[in-house]
């Protein structure tokens, strides 16, 4: 049977694309394109398709997904016209990979309709714009990310890992915020200088590889309680490393609990509900064309997960405290949450973090 299956698929990418719930579905109103991964992904992608079948399965409306046969603009272009002959009304578009072939996208097919999430459009020479039939969508990965930090601390963990996928904006930016999330726990805490200490990497990719198990275990043997997982595939790595330990791991992107016991939380976007909720403004006649809307605590574009949490001191009460507290902006807690890039949109290192409690290594 899996050798079958096998065939089955290769003989689909062969093609050029695989197709939604295992059917090409010629004339397929709602689309999906990946980028690198695959919408079993159990993250990113996953978390995408999971809001347009939403969607599509609610209302009846046919869909299908395209994985296009290689990462570059020129296969993500072939896969976009591919869905458009198809007879695609709208295009779903995760990943920040497909800024540039969207922006090319949007003009050449000005009536289908674009949802790029992780990215707003723009060419080469990053000049942007976001067309009428378009709409970019962000997510304050920051603030998610200081929800995980300030969750480890105030559980009582000192000995933190970070190990983030390429270092992209998103990426970046989930790191950041861990790293300040668990100062300001520490401060609450009144913890002394130096006290916590978090192992920090970018592993280039977002592929589980043996590397990215040997430098979690390595982390983990040498003291690390935890590792907050922000790479895609780089997680089932971690988790690998994480379950052989009896260490802890913090999920991304959507509630990972289900792929390891050894998942305590995840910093979840809220990718199921903003492409859903996008389709549906399609079909309701108030499709934000034109628009970069950013997804934060503030819209309930970020959260932790807690209902399957497995903190051991940190309580719902205390997560929503703080949650309130960036909602609401409370003291500029939100505002002063450092990006990756600062108010004048010049970069921010992870040296220019402001930080006494908190001491990183990091890992190159």
């Amino acid at each position: 049977m899996k050798k079958l299956l096998a065939f089955a698929m290769a003989a689909v990418l062969a093609l050029g694309l695989f197709a939604g719930c295992g059917q090409q579905n010629k004339g397929a109103e709602l689309a999906l394109i990946t980028d690198i991964g695959t919408i079993d992904d159990k993250s990113f992608n996953q978390g995408a398709w999971e809001g347009l079948v939403k969607y599509a399965e609610e209302k009846n409306i046919t869909h299908q997904y395209y994985q296009p046969t290689e990462k570059s603009n020129t296969a993500y272009l072939e896969s976009i016209d591919q869905a458009v002959k198809n007879g695609a009304k709208v295009i779903v578009t995760p990943g920040f990979l497909f800024e540039e072939p969207v922006y090319q996208a949007q003009d050449q097919y000005p009536d289908v309709k674009f949802i790029l999430i992780d990215g707003n459009p723009h060419d080469a020479d990053y000049n942007y714009k976001t067309a009428e039939n378009c709409v970019g969508i962000t997510y304050a990965e920051e603030q998610v990310g200081f929800l995980a930090g300030y969750a480890a601390v105030k559980d009582g963990m000192t000995k933190l890992g970070y190990m983030g996928g390429m270092a992209v904006p998103a990426v970046i930016k989930y790191g950041y915020g861990f790293v300040q999330g668990a100062e300001y726990a520490a401060q609450e805490l009144g913890l002394a200088d130096g006290s916590i200490e978090i192992m920090y990497n970018y592993t280039g990719g977002f592929d589980a590889t043996p590397e990215a198990q040997n430098q979690a275990a390595s982390w983990y043997n040498n003291g690390t309680e935890v590792i907050f997982a922000a790479g895609g595939a780089v997680g089932n790595s971690v988790m690998a490393a994480a379950e052989t330990a009896g260490a802890k791991v913090i999920g991304v992107d959507v509630d990972q609990s289900p792929e390891s016991e050894t998942v305590i939380t995840s910093a979840m976007k809220g990718l199921s509900i903003s492409v859903y909720d996008m389709i549906k403004a399609y079909y309701d006649g108030s499709f934000p064309g034109g628009q970069n809307l950013v997804f934060e605590a503030s819209n309930n574009g970020v959260s932790l997960a807690m209902d399957t949490a497995k903190f051991a001191g940190f309580t719902k009460a205390d997560y929503d405290a703080l949650f309130a507290a960036l909602q609401n902006n409370t003291d500029n807690i939100a505002s002063d949450i450092l990006g990756n890039v600062d108010a004048s949109g010049k970069d921010v290192a992870l040296a220019d973090l402001p930080l006494k409690a908190v001491v990183v290594t990091e890992v190159k």
